[in-house]
């Protein structure tokens, strides 16, 4: 079997395998690094090849399964983490010049749950430069480049989590951990066709991660499909005595999934759809007849007419500067590869601390807002992004004039700590991919990974591979 026939495999397959010792976990292992090694270079997708450290994990992981020991489903499963996670066996460059040589003598919490569940680490992967906290408005916006879309290198892999979406997608890696503070893991699962799962906040423990913004960040799986995805969630929830903010809800996910025992209550808010390019919107039409029989829809929703993006704007504008103001006082700002990082971060500093205050009060009623609105319904469902993937080239606003409405799950899940995911939907401009997205209330993330097998079981978007990576 070829390395690309293994990698674009599910992890329950692939799991399998191993436990049967048709597999061995260094040849799994051996597969994910050849192809980083050569497919990642043409997306920009890696920073650091963990071969020697990954070879190590591998060999440990084959030799407790041939001994009848086992960790669980991700027991030598390879996979990359985001390069803002700190491990001890390579440097964590949070995608930036200045930090570039920066080396932790401890891993993330998240690497060592993953660790303890026997998956391999065999790469860190591309991010924006400090996970897009200086305001960059172009794709080239890290020191190794701007993150690249399997299906269309002319176009961007999104951010911050480029090079999370990048491997995913080309298979480079069976899953990958990254991060969303306003948008990073919904925005490059939906322009790489990957399915991501961010989790409520506080669900997953951020220690070990670089900080943008201490009240929004979150970390979470992307994978190739919702149930990959819940698997890996449930290795890496939990509450940790090192991150004050995580809370007592673990996640436990069992395959298959348990069969939902009522339709589910979907709205659908008004005007999501309007402004969006038109294969997105046909594509979300298309998802939506076909879950039809699971679904009772609720159409023209009016959604919680409240601030939610200057809202959003200002928290992060003001503990991004907050948590750089080392970097942007001493000037090495200047160092960072997007020329508008040079000079956005200095205009955070001076967000009046009113503003600040007023936002995060205002986070209060939006959480009322919220429960209220779920009262009603079980998730609300939206396209993913309103465009495909931005062109890797230009500024951003340039790219596709007359589309605007982005969908509410991002600043609106974002403030509130709500849990969301992105599913693979079909194809629009330029062969690239478009997405559905869902959002439920704080710790529903296993209804939505439900919805997500649900419409992955009726469809084959998650299954497709990006030309070139066969």
């Amino acid at each position: 079997m070829s390395a690309a026939d293994l990698l674009f495999q599910s992890i329950p397959s692939l799991s399998r395998q191993l436990h049967e010792k048709k597999l061995s976990p260094v040849e799994l292992a051996e597969a994910s690094l050849s192809r980083l090694e050569t497919l990642g270079p043409n997306y920009n997708a890696v920073v650091t090849l963990m071969r020697d450290a990954a070879l190590d994990e591998a060999r440990a992981a084959e030799r407790e399964l041939k001994a009848g020991r086992s960790r669980g489903v991700l027991h030598g499963i390879p996979y990359g983490v985001k390069d803002l996670l700190a491990t001890k066996r390579a440097p964590t460059t949070w995608g930036a010049e200045p930090y570039r040589g920066q080396q932790f003598d401890f891993d993330a919490t998240v690497v060592e749950r993953l660790h303890e569940a026997g998956a391999v680490l065999v790469a860190k992967l591309s991010m924006v430069e400090l996970a897009g906290g200086m305001g960059y408005n172009q794709a080239d916006a890290a020191f190794n480049g701007p993150g690249l879309s399997p299906w269309n290198t002319k176009f961007w892999s999104g951010g911050s989590s480029s090079g999370p979406g990048a491997s995913v997608s080309a298979g480079l890696v069976s899953f990958a951990i990254g991060s969303e503070t306003s948008g990073s893991i919904l925005t490059p699962s939906s322009y790489c066709g990957v399915t991501g799962l961010r989790p409520t906040y506080g669900r997953v423990s951020r220690h070990g991660a670089m900080a943008l913004s201490w009240t929004l960040d979150k970390l979470g799986p992307m994978a190739r499909s919702a149930e990959d995805a819940a698997i890996v969630l449930a290795a890496i929830a939990g509450q940790d005595p090192l991150d004050a903010s995580t809370v007592p809800h673990p996640f436990a996910w069992r395959t298959p999934a348990p069969a939902p025992t009522r339709k589910w209550r979907i709205a659908v808010p008004r005007g999501c759809i309007e402004k969006v390019q038109p294969a997105v919107r046909d594509n979300f039409e298309a998802a939506m007849k076909t879950l039809a029989p699971h679904f009772e829809v609720t159409r023209d929703v009016d959604f919680p007419d409240l601030p939610w993006g200057p809202a959003v704007g200002t928290i992060v504008g003001a503990e991004g500067a907050s948590a750089f103001r080392d970097l942007l006082e001493s000037g090495d700002v200047a160092k960072l590869k997007c020329p508008s990082d040079h000079v956005g971060g200095y205009s955070s500093l001076l967000v009046p601390a009113v503003d600040y205050l007023h936002a995060m009060r205002l986070r209060g009623s939006m959480r009322t807002a919220m429960r209220e609105f779920y009262r009603k319904y079980d998730a609300i469902a939206t396209p993913g992004r309103a465009t495909v993937a931005l062109p890797a080239e230009g500024k951003f606003e340039d790219a596709y004039p007359g589309v605007s409405g982005g969908p509410p799950v991002i600043p609106a899940g974002n403030l509130t700590g709500l849990p969301a995911i992105a599913l693979p939907s079909g194809f629009g401009e330029n062969g690239l991919p478009t997405s559905i997205a869902f959002m439920g209330p704080a710790f529903s993330e296993a209804m939505l990974a439900q919805i997500g097998i649900a419409w992955q079981s009726a469809s084959d978007w998650h299954t497709r591979r990006p030309p070139g990576t066969t």
